[in-house]
């Protein structure tokens, strides 16, 4: 009896399965997928602190940045082939040029090659090397791009005539305008086109092999800034954008109206960005006035009206800047946005965009790179002829 009851408590097995303890449980997912898992907020530091609170944030500048580096390897990849002979260059060493293209360290090239397959190709060469170059339609843009660049040579001759009146001694090491050309739109030979322009420039050869262009005549049509030409149009909008507060003493006893006028009187007139500013006491609250109108120019010369920090940065010494930049602009918070994060931001010239963040101006290079972004997001060719067919019914 007692063997029966036992033989009764022993499992049910199926002949035809196998027994459920020889089951492995090893091709279950036991881990959360990632996708799933809860972020991680990123570590409070310069690199990721941004330079204003999410409370203040403009969206439409925040985009811009945002837009930029999406498009990062778009941008320095075109700029960098196009300066390789025949515009091609090897895989191999595409891959180690992570800075000059635009991709993080440690990523394949090919990923960021075929997001843009209407623009950018590869091919094995007789050498049986793989090579990286531009599609036939990309060559077409290039030339359109080229054609725009050439009906603006003289505005961006302007460009850098004005420049060179603003700086202090009316010189700039030819390197720093070629470093930073794109964000005046200045083309990439321009250095080969200064001789066409012996009234405008010079270029003097320092002892230790450096370039410097001169400023060879004084134009004083081009000695007016776009804010003073602004002035003459809206008086009552140019006062408003600036703030320069008085310092003084709590034992004035003054009234918050009487605040207010002394402040009004410190407001303006700004000091000129092509006068000698530069020789002013570099604490006086003049010199400040000149600096953030040099900075005001500076900016309304750009196609975007706004730059990075280190663009700006790059002309300290022939702009008189100081180590107080950062704190200078956001004191005026009317005038300039301050986008990006602590380590690499940039500053928005307020008064060259709508309500809407759109450019006042727009250069015609800005639209064709818009018309560039939109080619970047196709994938097949028949989306181009649509896109076309679309600009023209507009």
């Amino acid at each position: 009896m007692a063997s029966r009851l036992f033989s009764l408590s022993k499992p049910f097995l199926n002949p035809k399965f196998p027994n459920p303890r020889s089951f492995s449980t090893s091709f279950l997912i036991t881990k959360t997928p990632k996708k799933h898992k809860p972020k991680r907020p990123k570590p409070d530091s310069p690199r990721t602190r941004s330079v204003t609170p999410d409370s203040n944030k403009i969206p439409h500048f925040e985009s811009l940045l945002a837009r930029d580096a999406k498009y990062r390897f778009l941008t320095k990849t075109k700029e960098f082939l196009s300066k390789q002979p025949e515009q091609i260059l090897r895989l191999d060493d595409a891959g180690k040029l992570y800075r000059e293209l635009g991709f993080p360290r440690g990523r394949k090239v090919t990923k960021f090659i075929s997001r843009y397959p209407l623009l950018f190709t590869s091919y094995r060469h007789s050498d049986n090397k793989i090579w990286l170059g531009f599609t036939d339609f990309m060559d077409q843009l290039l030339l359109e791009e080229r054609s725009i660049m050439e009906a603006m040579e003289e505005d961006r001759v302007t460009r850098i005539r004005k420049l060179l009146m603003m700086s202090k001694n009316k010189r700039i090491p030819l390197s720093k305008i070629y470093h930073k050309r794109l964000i005046f739109g200045i083309p990439e030979d321009f250095r080969d086109k200064i001789g066409k322009y012996p009234d405008y420039f010079r270029l003097v050869v320092e002892d230790d092999g450096k370039q410097i262009l001169e400023l060879v005549n004084w134009d004083p049509s081009l000695a007016v800034s776009a804010l003073e030409k602004e002035f003459l149009v809206n008086e009552d909008r140019v006062k408003k954008a600036f703030k320069f507060p008085v310092k003084y003493g709590k034992d004035l006893g003054l009234e918050e109206n009487d605040v207010k006028k002394l402040n009004l009187l410190n407001t303006l007139p700004l000091v000129s960005p092509y006068s000698d500013g530069w020789k002013l006491d570099s604490w006086s609250l003049e010199a400040e006035k000149y600096r953030v109108g040099i900075i005001h120019e500076f900016l309304s010369l750009t196609l975007e009206k706004r730059a990075l920090i280190h663009h700006i940065v790059e002309f300290k010494e022939e702009f008189s800047l100081t180590r107080q930049t950062y704190e200078m602009l956001k004191r005026q918070p009317w005038t300039f946005y301050l986008a990006g994060t602590e380590m690499n931001w940039a500053v928005f010239l307020k008064d060259g965009y709508d309500e809407n963040g759109n450019l006042i101006d727009k250069d015609p290079l800005l639209v064709f790179n818009e018309k560039l972004y939109k080619f970047a997001q196709m994938q097949e060719e028949e989306e181009i002829s649509g896109f076309r067919e679309k600009l023209q019914g507009d």
